[in-house]
């Protein structure tokens, strides 16, 4: 690899990758050592083509779930079953992985604009601003940057756009499943807010079981599938439909929310 070569956005890839692999070092042990990290679905990732793949996930932190995905990825390519074992995976990470962020959380710091280019596609969230709700348009070259992320890789996209649980799921994300064809991977992920404040930089409790599991890829029929199919598509896939709340009785939400990691409610209500 060139030493001044660049990907579609314009960073240095050796920049990159050295980015990739100190963030690795400084945060393997949150995942490892302070906290525990249960993996399924390795093998999918293995299968996945190159390019033109969109990870749709549920959301819990602002950065500590993206960075946890960089980890299992890597490691899953790299040969491992469901571990992170041995951070040796992230000599060699892959660099055309992208993730979905508010621009306005990515320019704060010089930490986050360092995580920014470590591989965010930064977007104007067309309903909420500097902590106000908004409703504005959403800018065309927001959507181009997304496809030419896909073009070139991998894409991770939280589409609630919220870190609160059961909330909608924002048709943004459907549309761009019709517009680009992606392979789409739903990713479902538990025990990050407990384990981590709202940003998701500092250990707020250790000891902690945080989970990841990697499921097959949906199947849609991008022509005939209406938006709000595929969004009620993802919505189950991510356990994120309101039928999954449902189930629970008003007075056992609390509790259900800090042992999630450990039953799984299905559409039923069953675990």
């Amino acid at each position: 690899m060139g030493l001044f070569k660049k990907n579609p956005f314009g960073h240095y890839l050796f920049l990159k990758k050295w980015l990739i692999r100190i963030m690795g070092l400084i945060t393997h042990n949150r995942y490892k050592q302070f906290n525990t990290l249960h993996i399924e679905g390795s093998d999918v990732i293995r299968e996945l083509p190159e390019a033109n793949v969109l990870f749709v996930s549920n959301h819990q932190t602002y950065f500590a779930d993206v960075v946890a995905m960089f980890h299992v990825f890597n490691a899953a390519l790299s040969g491992r079953d469901d571990s992170i074992k041995n951070v040796t995976y992230l000599w060699k990470p892959k660099l055309n992985f992208y993730y979905v962020a508010a621009k306005e959380t990515m320019g704060k710091s010089l930490l986050t604009k360092i995580l920014a280019y470590a591989g965010s596609i930064s977007i104007e969230r067309t309903w909420r601003a500097d902590g106000q709700d908004v409703n504005r348009q959403v800018k065309m070259s927001d959507i181009s940057n997304i496809g030419i992320a896909l073009e070139d890789g991998w894409v991770v996209t939280f589409p609630q756009g919220t870190t609160k649980p059961w909330k909608p799921l924002r048709k943004g994300t459907a549309h761009i499943i019709k517009r680009y064809k992606p392979i789409v991977v739903p990713v479902v992920i538990d025990g990050f807010r407990r384990s981590f404040d709202k940003k998701g930089l500092y250990i707020k409790k250790k000891g902690i079981l945080q989970s990841m599991q990697i499921k097959e890829p949906l199947n849609i029929d991008y022509d005939n599938e209406s938006i709000e199919q595929i969004i009620e598509k993802l919505e189950y896939a991510i356990e994120q439909h309101p039928s999954f709340l449902k189930v629970i009785p008003e007075d056992q939400i609390a509790a259900y929310e800090e042992d999630h990691q450990k039953r799984r409610y299905s559409y039923k209500g069953e675990y």
